[in-house]
């Protein structure tokens, strides 16, 4: 009935027929030279372009946003049992790409009310090991930055944020993604815009830029070319960008501000419609602040009404899209499969603390109870919507909710 989201237009078929009459679909070397070790024509296009868009000083493109997680995370310089801060409630690469470096997540609860991390959460989780904050701007609504940007100046850590899901958001006049030590933001093909796969990895750090790109492109290969001397983390991997995916991302670019405000004015729509509802609460957007919409979330009153997700699915997932539940990472069955990792769950101990660390149920309440029974949503990026469909999932959700809420069905 709805229609798959689909951005791709003629200009996008010109682009790569372009890259195609060039013959060459990647132009980068895995070894140092002052060309070709920066990737080609497309690449380097598209890398200054999001620069001017975003108003950063460094934007180095990844295949991935998973790999541009790994390649921030690593421009860090870590040590193994190193403690990064991160949400439980976002896709598991953001947690994945900690372990990466062979650092410890550490995971913080998350705000009932933005689904983004509580500040005083984090601030609670902070120990001697505590390198780094790595935040996701959950749903399209960035993070807020300032209070954590705050804990993170006053505790000498680096502030990540994952704005895989907000291209485009905004924080005051600015882009969201850009305030933090390093930021990125994810292309593959369920978000604002896309190239297929691909991401890009933001930041106003010369020398974060640097380790970022090394790591990108086989930084062992490369690090006596530069002149690097400090080799943590320099162990590199092919993270690289083809021409095609560039090309189609560089005129993907153009269509972002269009793309988001379309989703604004539709969740407004959807706000008109279900923000004054008794017993569903619709996200809070702090001043200041403006979501992309990757997702339109709500919550539930299962206080009052036990079961009440799976009553309200049942009558509505026939009729329109709609997310059931989202993730607790810390809940995978890889922190918590006693068998194959010890007694612990996953195998670190933190002397400082004299205990291993605890990935039990129980450590992010607020997350938890939204996965297990009182989160739902509307997947806005992943439909072609017109606004008539929005008005009819707005109303279709509506109704089904009064009925339950009501104790008629």
């Amino acid at each position: 009935m709805f229609r798959p989201r689909n951005t791709l237009r003629l200009q996008e078929q010109a682009a790569v027929q372009q890259v195609m009459e060039t013959g060459s679909l990647s132009d980068f070397l895995g070894c140092w030279h002052e060309k070709k070790f920066f990737g080609g024509t497309s690449v380097k296009a598209l890398e200054n372009k999001f620069k001017d868009k975003f108003g950063v000083k460094h934007a180095i493109s990844v295949n991935s946003w998973t790999s541009g997680l790994i390649c921030a995370i690593g421009a860090l310089g870590l040590e193994p049992g190193d403690e990064v801060i991160t949400t439980p409630w976002t896709m598991s690469a953001t947690a994945m790409a900690i372990i990466h470096w062979n650092a410890i997540p550490i995971f913080a609860d998350i705000d009932p009310n933005t689904y983004n991390l509580d500040p005083e959460s984090v601030r609670r989780s902070i120990t001697p090991k505590t390198r780094a904050i790595l935040a996701a701007d959950i749903f399209g609504l960035p993070c807020d930055i300032e209070a954590l940007s705050k804990i993170a100046q006053e505790n000498g850590l680096r502030l990540l944020t994952d704005s895989a899901q907000a291209p485009g958001a905004r924080i005051g006049k600015e882009y969201c993604g850009i305030q933090a030590d390093i930021g990125g933001f994810s292309f593959n093909y369920h978000k604002h815009i896309h190239c297929g796969e691909g991401g890009m990895v933001v930041t106003n750090d010369d020398n974060l830029a640097e380790r970022v790109a090394l790591i990108r492109n086989h930084a062992e290969s490369v690090v006596s070319g530069l002149g690097v001397t400090d080799l943590a983390n320099m162990i590199g991997f092919n993270f690289r960008m083809t021409e095609i995916e560039a090309a189609i991302a560089y005129e993907q670019l153009d269509l972002l501000d269009e793309v988001v405000a379309e989703k604004q004015r539709q969740a407004r729509i959807l706000d008109s419609l279900l923000s004054l509802e008794p017993g569903m609460t619709v996200q809070v957007i702090p001043k200041n602040l403006k979501s992309a919409y990757y997702i339109y979330p709500m919550r539930l009153d299962v206080a009052r009404i036990p079961n009440a997700r799976a009553k309200l699915v049942k009558k509505i997932v026939e009729l329109i899209p709609v997310m059931e539940t989202y993730q607790n990472i810390h809940l995978l069955p890889m922190f918590q499969n006693k068998i194959a990792y010890g007694n612990g769950g996953f195998p670190w101990t933190v002397s400082d603390r004299n205990s291993e660390v605890s990935y039990e149920k129980g450590i992010c309440p607020v997350a938890e109870e939204l996965f297990d029974s009182s989160f739902i949503g509307i997947p806005m990026c992943s439909y072609d919507f017109s606004d008539d469909e929005i008005y009819q999932i707005g109303i279709t959700l509506r109704e089904a909710w009064r009925g339950i809420y009501s104790g008629q069905s």
